[in-house]
């Protein structure tokens, strides 16, 4: 929704599923917190949980569904790139690496977390998980309201499937025959060192690494309008966004894509 530009949503409803293969004091201490730490977003969301649905199932799960009713010209159809436009994200890769980090160390993974320490240090590697945590639980509000204002010409957010995975949909929607060119990657810091170090991850560098609750990937008419936009959007929320690429004419009139362009890595 916040995709679209809608950024006051109505109500949410919740889905929670309680674990059954976990112990009963565990399983209300983190059944709670889950419930309490949905409620906090949807306050900071300026909305409120108005109902749902609880299940049983092997492993705990939370989510749910947003509603707001919209009238024609309330949200951002994403369609209208066109030749010329510019490419921001605003909230840098790598969430998956960062987390995996912090998984391995807190299961005393010889191979990965020792490996990891020979070009980082347990510090710096506890920074990006929480850089990552911040970043997952902010709310892509302020940049969604700030899509009306700049007149975003299309708008996706970025997440399980990666910065191409997402470009490359988007740009498929567009009515204009055009192509996403992708030439910055914003990165959490150290990630890509530790993507080639490990051998792993390789699609990190590919634009296809999963990100959770990522950022908003939006097509502004200049590079002096995104400048406006990224200047305002940190004011705001006190985070850096980035311009990552360009709207091109399309190379296949048959269909319009996505790729990277030798992508430049702004450790973050």
């Amino acid at each position: 929704m916040y995709a679209l530009g809608v950024h006051q949503i109505d109500n949410v409803l919740m889905i929670l599923a309680a674990s059954r293969d976990m112990e009963q004091t565990p399983r209300d201490i983190v059944t709670r917190k889950m419930i309490e730490g949905f409620t906090d977003q949807c306050k900071e969301a300026g909305t409120e949980c108005t109902g749902g649905q609880t299940v049983v199932n092997p492993w705990p799960i939370i989510g749910g569904t947003a509603m707001s009713a919209c009238a024609v010209g309330e949200y951002i159809e994403p369609v209208s790139a066109v030749v010329g436009d510019v490419l921001i994200l605003t909230k840098p890769l790598g969430t998956q690496i960062a987390v995996n980090l912090n998984e391995w160390r807190q299961l005393k993974d010889q191979t990965n977390w020792t490996k990891a320490m020979e070009i980082m240090t347990p510090e710096e590697a506890f920074y990006s998980f929480s850089s990552a945590q911040e970043q997952m639980t902010r709310l892509n509000k302020e940049g969604a309201k700030l899509m009306h204002k700049y007149k975003a010409h299309a708008c996706t957010d970025v997440t399980g499937f990666g910065i191409l995975g997402h470009a490359s949909n988007l740009a498929s929607n567009q009515k204009a025959k055009v192509d996403f060119e992708i030439d910055v990657f914003p990165v959490i810091n150290k990630m890509v060192e530790v993507t080639k170090h490990l051998g792993k991850f390789a699609s990190l560098l590919q634009g296809l690494s999963a990100e959770t609750s990522g950022g908003l990937l939006i097509a502004l008419s200049s590079e002096q309008v995104a400048n406006d936009f990224i200047q305002e959007l940190q004011s705001i929320t006190g985070k850096p966004a980035w311009i990552i690429g360009k709207v091109v004419q399309a190379q296949d009139q048959s269909r319009n894509q996505a790729r990277l362009v030798n992508p430049r890595i702004i450790n973050v």
